[in-house]
């Protein structure tokens, strides 16, 4: 039977939430009225308090007052991003860019915003753009590696990866397990079993409490064929994360390997009344078709002994 081995990327880069504060000079206005740039910081707090909406009514009102405002449109990029309205968020960072050609930060936002509407090579060019103007910003080659992945390019990728991990603190453990685990995932496309999985480890020592990392493990034991590997994996991606359907249903996968059939039944049924709770209705016939094809094969041994 062949195996149900699932990988799941981890979560896009971090959104660089670093603002300029001080605009090109506005036009000189009365006292008792709001400047431009007091609108673009009043943006800029909505965004940090997460109200988006708001935020790009202040941006709104500071462009009105200065319709050449690069960093305005810049910043309500970001608001529009977090909104996932990216045509938006593309054409105000567009605009930003022809207003300052310098601003790395808005070829990073349209970057993103490109790569979550699956235009790789948009995202690609805007990375590469903001690499040029700041070689030292490593969201920008944590990005650049997603993007190549996406489209099959894990070689690349993995160089990017390397250059992200070379510009982050070594205190920033979080995300150097985010990278570890998604350089993982690309050593992973390429067969390299033993890289994976040493990125995963590394992964899992930075942020014990991920399940993801545990989850791609498993997934590399299983490729690898170690399947008790893949049963200690899985079975602390259940502690971590008791509802994670896919976790069962690998975790019954390799149960089957090792000859422990009523466990890798047992977890196969959990999997399927998940993903049936959860209206997964391609998920819920995938578990409920493995089952069926299990239990028939476990059947046949017994016959067969």
């Amino acid at each position: 039977m062949s195996y149900f081995w699932r990988l799941f990327l981890s979560a896009i880069a971090a959104l660089t939430l670093t603002f300029w504060t001080q605009a090109a000079d506005a036009s000189p206005l009365a006292n008792s009225q709001t400047t431009a740039s007091e609108f673009l910081q009043l943006g800029v707090n909505k965004i940090i308090q997460s109200n988006y909406s708001e935020a790009i009514a202040d941006f709104n009102q500071a462009i009105e007052l200065q319709s050449d405002f690069a960093q305005a449109y810049s910043d309500r990029c970001v608001a529009y991003l977090q909104l996932q309205q990216y045509h938006q968020a593309i054409a105000d960072c567009t605009l930003a860019i022809n207003l300052s050609p310098e601003n790395p930060q808005a070829y990073l936002h349209r970057g993103l915003a490109n790569y979550r509407q699956k235009d790789y090579p948009a995202a690609i060019a805007d990375y590469q753009r903001a690499i040029a103007l700041k070689p030292d910003e490593f969201r920008a080659y944590y990005n650049l590696a997603l993007a190549y992945a996406a489209t099959g390019n894990y070689s690349e990728a993995i160089a990017d990866y390397n250059l992200a991990l070379s510009q982050i603190p070594a205190s920033a453990n979080l995300l150097l397990a985010d990278i570890y685990n998604d350089r993982g995932l690309a050593q992973l496309e390429l067969q390299n079993f033993e890289g994976a999985m040493a990125d995963f480890t590394l992964a899992i020592h930075l942020d014990a409490d991920d399940d993801r990392a545990y989850f791609n493990r498993g997934c590399a034991c299983g490729r690898k064929g170690d399947n008790f590997g893949a049963l200690r994996d899985f079975s602390q991606v259940i502690r971590l994360n008791p509802s994670h359907g896919m976790a069962y249903v690998n975790r019954g996968v390799a149960r089957y390997q090792l000859g422990y059939y009523q466990g890798a039944i047992a977890d196969l049924q959990k999997a399927s009344n998940f993903f049936g709770n959860q209206g997964e209705k391609l998920a819920y016939q995938k578990a409920l078709d493995l089952l069926s094809t299990m239990q028939k094969q476990i059947l046949a041994i017994s016959e067969f002994a």
